[in-house]
């Protein structure tokens, strides 16, 4: 890719967090922010401008799709891509969520060896 890429992770589970973190770090090309909540995740939408945001279907508060048609709607953040990262991947749930607008479904468990090289591939989409 050449380039850092700026990638924002929603999740409200701390261990995938985490597991987030270090897939990232080992790629060395990618410049990472976590969210626990779609609260914070929006804010950080706002305030850091990522390249792509990776995030949960499940969220407590407000979910993942709820975040995506938020972000769509506001004309500041409209174009930034967005993918979700779940374990509802079955074909009705991977076409509601492309619906939506998410650029990729990143299955859970996912294998964070090769978690960056997906995430980069859904920015280049």
């Amino acid at each position: 890719m050449g380039h850092i890429a700026r990638i924002l992770y929603i999740d409200d589970d701390p261990d995938i967090r985490e597991i987030v973190q270090i897939a990232f770090e080992l790629s060395g090309e990618i410049e990472l922010a976590l969210a626990a909540t779609g609260e914070e995740g929006l804010a950080l939408v706002h305030d850091w401008h990522p390249d792509l945001v990776m995030l949960d279907v499940s969220l407590p508060g407000v979910d993942g799709p709820a975040i995506l048609r938020q972000i769509r709607a506001d004309a500041d953040i409209a174009n930034v891509p967005v993918a979700f990262v779940t374990a509802r991947t079955q074909p009705d749930d991977v076409a509601a969520l492309h619906a939506l607008g998410a650029c990729c479904v990143i299955a859970k468990p996912f294998d964070p060896l090769t978690l960056a090289r997906q995430a980069c591939g859904c920015i280049l989409r």
